[in-house]
């Protein structure tokens, strides 16, 4: 997302003007650096959370798992040649990267807030309309590939035009659109209704009308103060391009950009502080280092539940709303649930047989546990 605009900006100009000091490249190397290691690395880990534990296969937890995954992905890909590119202001690394470079970026934010948008509308799906079927582990992959493909489309204009150019001192990477300030301005503004303040809108519109989930909100949140300065940087100065020649134009892009893929570590943060399941799997993944205890709580939370009848044989059907981030769990409801209870219990003993037939409705307001 950052390649385009910044690869178009630097264009125009066949002297390399953004030469740092040493000393301030170094700071930001240790800056970006810091951001790779800890994305690429935490969402790995939530990864291997959801698949290894089959307790947390649920709605929620397969969006957090693409969530982690276009996080890590783009972290992966894009964070240090970012990095490079901004700082140097010479492209190293041949056309066809240069097109994955511009596109993948788009690809993996928009995938990234949809798949939070999606959430968002399940839990709310789940609170208005409580008697209507969840979302399937099934229709849950086909709303994540829907969720992809519709980022592929929105990001192919930048893979179809990107391209190099070699000039006297240098080679750049650029989006060669067919009427440059006015097509990059408006794809922009296009970019950023669709993967930013649209998803914002419909996710401040769900949690307004059921309820906040403290987890998800601190995840929402980060993500638009992360990319709200990027944002901005690119319509302003697409606004006053005069700008782009400002002497410390570079910096500020630096931060900015810095600010936006930083967005890309903090969930697994977020996850471990705010909730106690990840909290465990974290603990798990390190459970290696000296100083890290787990508990036997800590692996009950992520071992599968399990009835086991003694005495009497049951058959029970259950419809309830879960209005917590896991969506199986009624202990980790942080907000009103409903459950719909209706069993057939059939009692044995040596002399009586009995059937009882009940029916159960009842509105519980469990205490929050993601902290």
């Amino acid at each position: 997302m950052a390649g385009p605009q910044s690869g178009s900006n630097v264009t125009r100009n066949f002297t390399n003007q953004f030469v740092q000091p040493p000393w301030r490249v170094a700071i930001w190397s240790v800056a970006y650096s810091s951001v790779l290691a800890v994305a690429v690395f935490g969402n790995l880990i939530v990864i291997w959370i959801i698949l290894a534990h089959k307790r947390m296969r649920t709605v929620t937890n397969y969006f957090l798992l693409n969530l982690a995954f276009s996080d890590a992905s783009m972290a992966a890909f894009n964070t240090l040649i970012n990095f490079i590119y901004a700082t140097h202001g010479e492209w190293y690394f041949g056309e066809v990267y240069c097109k994955f470079h511009n596109f993948f970026p788009v690809t993996a934010v928009f995938a990234s807030i949809y798949s939070m948008s999606a959430i968002a509308v399940d839990r709310y799906m789940a609170i208005i309309h409580p008697l209507k079927p969840r979302l399937s582990a099934t229709a849950t992959k086909v709303v994540i590939v829907c969720i992809w493909a519709l980022a592929v489309i929105l990001a192919f204009p930048l893979c179809f035009y990107s391209t190099t150019r070699t000039m006297p001192r240098r080679t750049v990477c650029y989006v060669a659109w067919p009427r440059p300030s006015e097509d990059s301005f408006m794809y922009h503004i296009i970019v950023t209704v669709l993967v930013y303040m649209l998803p914002l809108v419909v996710m401040a519109i769900t949690y307004t009308i059921v309820g906040v989930v403290k987890m998800m909100i601190v995840v929402v949140v980060t993500f638009a103060l992360c990319w709200l300065p990027y944002h901005v940087y690119f319509i302003v100065t697409g606004v006053n391009k005069r700008l782009n020649k400002w002497k410390s134009i570079q910096q500020v892009y630096l931060s900015v950009l810095w600010l936006a893929m930083s967005s890309t570590m903090y969930n697994p943060i977020i996850y471990c502080c705010l909730n106690g399941r990840f909290r465990a799997g974290f603990k798990r993944a390190f459970r290696w280092c000296p100083f890290i205890q787990v508990s036997s709580y800590d692996e009950l939370e992520l071992r599968p539940t399990r009835l086991h009848p003694r005495n009497q044989s049951s058959m029970c059907t259950l419809s309830r709303i879960d209005t917590s981030v896991h969506g199986d769990d009624p202990c980790r409801s942080n907000r009103k649930s409903t459950k719909s209870l209706q069993c057939q219990v059939e009692v044995k003993d040596e002399s009586t047989a009995a059937t009882k037939l009940c029916l159960h409705r009842e509105p519980t307001f469990a205490t929050e546990q993601l902290s």
